[in-house]
Formats: structure tokens, sequence, C-alpha cells
């Protein structure tokens, strides 16, 4: 078996001991298959009641505490912990699934299918094939955006991110998605350059999530006098998981009053 990166997982049979890295797989795992949790991070916030050993980050998980909890299977995933990590966990012998920074809701999907169906053999979770469903439709663009996910330095959303197509899906276009001068996913613009966005009418909205960095009312919009905002729930934007089963109808209200633009 492989993982989404090509890696070879050895597993004999579906995993009964596992470490999630990663809180929107803890999530996803958590209601879908919740026996086999033992282990998460302390960004893993939900479910609210999860009670299992916490292991550190996700950039810096603590490895030996991961190996104390001796899983039978470590889930990863490319953008959010680092290749030094996994390589460690494998060399100790123990098996690592890594996802693929999923680019698309469909992606994510696709991919969390494939985890559920073939790595713990259950069949698609309810949440999963509803989420399906409701991410299935693209609204026409109502609003063009700048999405911040970091202050100090500033950090945005870029092209091929999962909050993005999120976004895309509601009619809200993040104007770096398709800058043709930064491919980078997570590009960091100086202040001005952002303001500029908004100065030539490139952008009209800036949508302000409360994770990784907690955005408020008074940190953050005060940086844009005159820029209409709105705040998001950081992970109903960016998390992959049962949580998209709320995400649509949670951030369609959000969006609910933008009008055409």
């Amino acid at each position: 078996m492989k993982d989404d990166l090509g890696a070879e997982v050895p597993l004999s049979g579906p995993p009964k001991r596992v470490v999630s890295l990663v809180p929107s797989l803890t999530e996803a795992v958590a209601t879908t298959v919740p026996d086999v949790l033992v282990g998460a991070t302390d960004y893993c916030t939900h479910p609210a009641d999860l009670d299992v050993a916490r292991v550190g980050g996700s950039k810096y998980p603590k490895v030996d505490a991961v190996l104390d909890c001796a899983p039978d299977l470590v889930l990863g995933n490319s953008e959010e912990n680092r290749l030094e990590d996994v390589r460690r966990l494998r060399e100790a012998g123990v098996p690592v699934w890594a996802m693929a920074a999923p680019e698309t809701v469909p992606m994510a999907l696709e991919s969390l299918r494939t985890l559920f169906t073939r790595v713990f053999e259950v069949e698609a979770p309810a949440w999963l094939v509803e989420s399906e469903d409701t991410w299935r439709e693209t609204q026409s663009i109502r609003a063009r955006a700048v999405v911040p996910v970091w202050r100090k330095p500033w950090v945005v959303l870029g092209r091929d991110t999962f909050g993005g197509d999120i976004l895309r899906r509601l009619g809200v276009h993040n104007v770096y998605a398709d800058d043709p001068e930064d491919a980078d996913r997570y590009p960091r613009p100086t202040l001005d350059d952002l303001r500029a966005r908004f100065d030539r009418g490139e952008a009209d909205l800036l949508v302000l999530p409360d994770e990784p960095y907690e955005f408020t009312d008074a940190d953050g919009p005060d940086h844009f006098p005159g820029v209409p905002y709105v705040l998001v729930s950081g992970r109903l934007l960016n998390w992959y998981g049962p949580s998209l089963v709320e995400a649509r109808k949670e951030l369609s209200a959000a969006f609910a009053d933008l009008g055409a633009r």
C-alpha cells in the first residue's frame, strides 16, 4: 500500500493504534474510527472531548512521545509535518501515512476516502459522502478577496490552497491565487503591497480567519481602513474532515451580505 506521496506503508491489516499529527485528520479519524486514536498534537482541538496522549505540535512533534504511544500507524501531511520527523519515525519501524497537502476540496475528500476505505477498511463515512455532495457546486464570483493567515510578518493564502478553493466555491475569489509574479502557496507580501491591492481595485474584501493567527475586529481590520472585512472560522475554512458538513452553511452565512460585486 502506498500513501498520497507514493511511499510504501507496510500494514498487515487495519491499524489499531494511531497517532495523528494533523488536526483535521485527528477530527476525521476520531469521528469515523474513534477507538484507534492513541495520540494527537497539542493543536488537535476537535473533538473537544478527545482524551489521548499529546505529542507536541504538528511542525515540531515530540518524536519520542509519538514512539511512546506504540503506534502501528502515524498520520501526517506533506505541508504540516517535517520530512525529518517522518523519516525518523519510519526508521524506528513505524508506518507513516502522509497525505498530500490538498489543493482543492475534491482532492482532500478523495484522499480521505482512500484513507478510510483502504487503510482502515471501513465504508466511506456519512460525513464524507455528504461533504462530496455539499461542495460540488461552485458559485459565480461576487467578491475578490485578500486572505491573510498570519501577521508579523503578513502571510496570505496564495495559489493552489484548500482554503482558496473553499472560498472559490462560495463565490469569493482569492486575488493571490493567480498572481503571475508569485507561485507560492503562502506568499509574504508587505503591508503596502496588500493595501495596494485594494487601492488599485483588484480586491474589494478582506477575509480574516481566526487560525493559525487569531484575527479579530480589533486586530487585522485596523491595518486596512475603510476596507470591508469578514471574520471567519479558520477551522471551517482550512480543515478537511467532518467540519466540511457545516462549513458551507456557516461560511455562506458570513458572506451572505456581500451581494454581487
